[in-house]
């Protein structure tokens, strides 16, 4: 399960980027094209943030579907896979969406003083 190292990483980054205040909420996207299962990562998610500023942080996960862009036609179109077949027969794709996984956004818990 590489899911476990990636939200490790994740975990890391946020507490970095968190500069020691609390984490309240962290939003991942992750693309349906990239190999990372949503439902690992939140599995994992509580595990890996015990005793780190992470622990007890809510974590939303958005999913972007995966999107090609055929090279013969220019036509847009979602796949389930990363490849496919275009409508116009093409097999010769792009893929522009669907690989991501982003720390999309965290909050912080504010001390007032």
């Amino acid at each position: 399960m590489h899911e476990l190292g990636i939200t490790q990483n994740i975990i890391a980054i946020v507490s970095e980027n968190a500069q020691n205040k609390k984490v309240q909420r962290v939003l991942l996207e992750i693309g349906q094209l990239s190999a990372i299962m949503p439902e690992a990562i939140k599995f994992c998610f509580d595990i890996c943030s015990q005793g780190t500023i992470v622990e007890g942080a809510r974590l939303e996960i958005l999913e972007i579907p995966g999107m090609a862009k055929c090279r013969e036609c220019g036509t847009n179109f979602y796949v389930e896979k990363p490849f496919g077949i275009c409508e116009c027969g093409s097999i010769k794709l792009d893929i522009i969406a669907g690989e991501e996984l982003k720390i999309k956004e965290i909050e912080v818990e504010e001390l007032c003083v």
